[in-house]
C-alpha cells in the first residue's frame, strides 16, 4: 500500500494556523505595563548561549547517527512548511510526556525520552511538528522567558514576588493557549488527524493503544465540554489556572472543531495567508482579542467570568506598579 505524500504548504504564514486564543492572549500579554522591561531584566540575567549548553551537557542532539528517524523528521517537517531554519533537537532524559522549544535567536526543540520510547513514527512528527509550529510562530522567545522566570530565584530581580506574579500567571495563561495553535501545526505536516488524536489520548494516560477506545475518548471530551453548572466552571478554572497545558480533551475538542468547520482541508487545498501578507496591526490585534474574550464570556455567563473579569482590573492595577519599579531601576 502506497504512502500518500504529504503536501509542501509553499510560503504558508504562521498566522495560518494561530488559534484566536492564542493571538488574544499573546496581545494582552505584550500589553501589560512594565513587560518589555521584564523581558530585558530576565535575559540579562542569563543568556540563551547558557541554555543551549546546558542540553549540549546533558542530552542527546540528534544526528544521521544518533536518533536518526527524529533527524530525518525534523527536515521533512521543515520542508513540508518552506522553512529555512532547521532547529536542532536534542532528546533528554525524563519520565514526563512533554517536549518543548528554547531559544530565541538560534531556537532548538527539546524531546522527552518517554515520548521517544512511546510513540510511533507519526505520533513522533505530530509533536515534532507541534514544536516547530511554535518556533515559526515566534513564540520561542515567551517560552524561553516563562522557563527563566519559573527557574530563576526571584531575588535576582527588582521586584517582589507579588508584583511577579500577576506577569508569570498572564505569561501561563498565553503558554496554554499558544498550544491550540500548535496542535494545528502537527495536523499540518502530518496530514492525518489520527496521530494527533493519539497523542492526546496517550498524553492523558493511554500508555497501551490495545486498551484503548478513540470514540470513547471523544464521548470523554463531549461530557467535559458540556459540564456548565456554576460548580463545574468554579472546578474548571481552579484546575486550570497554573496548569502548563490545556486538559487533552479540551485540545482534542478544539482540534477536531478546526477540522470539522473545514479550515484544515482549506488549507490543505492550497487556501492560506502566505508570508508578508499578514498585515494585521496591534491595534486590530487588540481588537481581535476584545472580540474572542467578549464571545468567550458570553458564551460561558456564569458569575464565575464576572469574578475573572473583576480580578483581570485588579491585575491591571499591579502591572501599573511593575511599570514604575522597573523603570526606577533602569534609571538607577
Amino acid at each position: 500500500m502506497l504512502v500518500p505524500q504529504q503536501k509542501i504548504l509553499t510560503d504558508i504564514d504562521s498566522g495560518t494556523w494561530e488559534h484566536p486564543a492564542d493571538k488574544a492572549a499573546l496581545t494582552a500579554l505584550k500589553q501589560i505595563p512594565g513587560f518589555d522591561e521584564i523581558i530585558k531584566v530576565v535575559f540579562g540575567l542569563t543568556t540563551e548561549k547558557s541554555i543551549k549548553l546546558l542540553h549540549l551537557s546533558s542530552s542527546i542532539r540528534t544526528s544521521e547517527n544518533q536518533f536518526p528517524l527524529l533527524h530525518q523528521q525534523i527536515r521533512k517537517i521543515a520542508s513540508i512548511f518552506d522553512w529555512d531554519y532547521i532547529p536542532e533537537v536534542y532528546v533528554t532524559r525524563s519520565p514526563f510526556f512533554n517536549a518543548g522549544v528554547y531559544g530565541v535567536k538560534e531556537p532548538f526543540i527539546v524531546i522527552n525520552s518517554q515520548l521517544v520510547n512511546s510513540l510511533g513514527s507519526n505520533e513522533l512528527m505530530c509533536v515534532l511538528a507541534h514544536e516547530m509550529g511554535h518556533l515559526i510562530s515566534g513564540h520561542s522567545l515567551y517560552k524561553t522567558l516563562l522557563w527563566l522566570v519559573l527557574n530563576i530565584s526571584f531575588t535576582a530581580l527588582p521586584v517582589s514576588d507579588l508584583l511577579m506574579l500577576p506577569v508569570i500567571a498572564a505569561l501561563k495563561e498565553w503558554d496554554r493557549k499558544s498550544e491550540l495553535s500548535a496542535d494545528r501545526a502537527g495536523l499540518l505536516a502530518v496530514q492525518d488527524e489520527n496521530p494527533s488524536y493519539s497523542v492526546l489520548m496517550r498524553m492523558a494516560g493511554g500508555d497501551k493503544p490495545s486498551e484503548l477506545n478513540m470514540n470513547d475518548f471523544f464521548i470523554q471530551a463531549d461530557e467535559y465540554e458540556n459540564s456548565k453548572e456554576i460548580l463545574d466552571s468554579i472546578h474548571k478554572v481552579l484546575n486550570t489556572v497554573w496548569a502548563s497545558h490545556p486538559f487533552p480533551v479540551i485540545r482534542l475538542t478544539e482540534l477536531r472543531n478546526w477540522i470539522a468547520a473545514g479550515s484544515y482541508s482549506k488549507i490543505i487545498n492550497g487556501d492560506y495567508l502566505r508570508r508578508g501578507r499578514r498585515g494585521s496591526t496591534v491595534a486590530e490585534d487588540m481588537k481581535e482579542s476584545f472580540k474572542y474574550y467578549k464571545k468567550e464570556t458570553e458564551k460561558e455567563a456564569d458569575p464565575v467570568y464576572r469574578v475573572i473579569r473583576n480580578l483581570g482590573e485588579g491585575a491591571a492595577k499591579i502591572g501599573d506598579d511593575v511599570t514604575k519599579v522597573f523603570r526606577d531601576f533602569f534609571k538607577g
